[in-house]
């Protein structure tokens, strides 16, 4: 395993961070695995404890093929996540892959009704989701430019383009696909790539619950939803890409890059592209003002 590629993913205790890292797991790599749940979870929704831990992802990835290590961290505060990185480059002394994902999603997301209607809270995501992503960027960048090469990945939405969840959710995902256009620039010509990846409806353990809640909206949606190691599958292929420089900074929808790259679901399944249905990345201009 030495010789393995080296992953972070952050909020990786459940849902899209755990399929993702199973996938990076099964592509051979080593893979650290961020987030508060250490070894049992107190998130809940609509009255139930959502299942799922970094130790419960760790063994899920070493027994795919690769090599799990859990670190509890609070991507809410800074200091915690400059330990986090500091435990990888003394362990391993570089950084591959960082997966931004962690994000803190509200139990009253999917409710209807206006924004100011809904717990002032919902607002939390533009701390963990938003801000968290850019720290951590800001951390794994010298890691990745030590080696020369590197890819770090937002997981973001179709909700950056259109209405959906509200305000506070669509700024999240609007703002890390600036993140990677800006970032982008930044690191042109180091080797180090940036994207952000809009995620097709996904089967996890909150949308279970949140399409039985909402069958009437979510249920046809659900049964055409990406698995989250399907997205994990796309982004090591992405990583990989030798024409990967070429797509840095760009805002890419998974579903059409798994076409790109012959991915499809265990079954072979594959999932559909939203982007008639619910806009297109928006293609940033390319003035630059230093």
């Amino acid at each position: 395993m030495h010789n393995a590629q080296i992953a972070l993913v952050t909020g990786a205790s459940r849902g899209v961070g755990k399929g993702i890292a199973i996938a990076l797991g099964a592509a051979g790599m080593t893979v650290y695995l961020s987030g508060r749940s250490a070894a049992s979870s107190s998130s809940r929704l609509r009255g139930q404890t959502l299942p799922g831990s970094l130790a419960e992802t760790a063994v899920a990835v070493t027994r795919a093929g690769g090599q799990g290590i859990a670190v509890p961290c609070d991507h809410a505060e800074d200091e915690q996540v400059r330990a986090l990185f500091a435990r990888i480059e003394a362990e391993q002394g570089r950084l591959d892959l960082l997966v931004n994902n962690a994000t803190f999603l509200h139990e009253n997301l999917i409710d209807p009704g206006p924004f100011w209607e809904k717990p002032l809270q919902m607002v939390d995501i533009l701390d963990v989701g938003l801000r968290s992503a850019y720290v951590a960027s800001c951390h794994a960048a010298p890691l990745m430019l030590r080696g020369g090469r590197g890819l770090i990945a937002f997981v973001s939405s179709y909700g950056a383009g259109c209405y959906m969840h509200g305000p506070a959710y669509g700024a999240q995902k609007a703002g890390v696909d600036k993140f990677a256009a800006d970032m982008a620039v930044d690191l042109e010509g180091s080797g180090v790539s940036t994207a952000s990846l809009w995620l097709g409806p996904q089967r996890t353990e909150r949308t279970a619950i949140a399409g039985s809640a909402r069958a009437d909206q979510y249920q046809a949606f659900l049964a055409n939803a990406e698995t989250p190691e399907f997205n994990g599958r796309v982004i090591h292929a992405l990583l990989n890409d030798p024409k990967r420089e070429s797509l840095s900074g760009q805002t890419l929808i998974s579903a059409e890059l798994a076409l790109r790259y012959g991915i499809s679901e265990a079954e072979g399944r594959q999932p559909p592209s939203y982007r008639e249905m619910l806009g297109a990345p928006r293609q940033q201009h390319p003035a630059r003002v230093i």
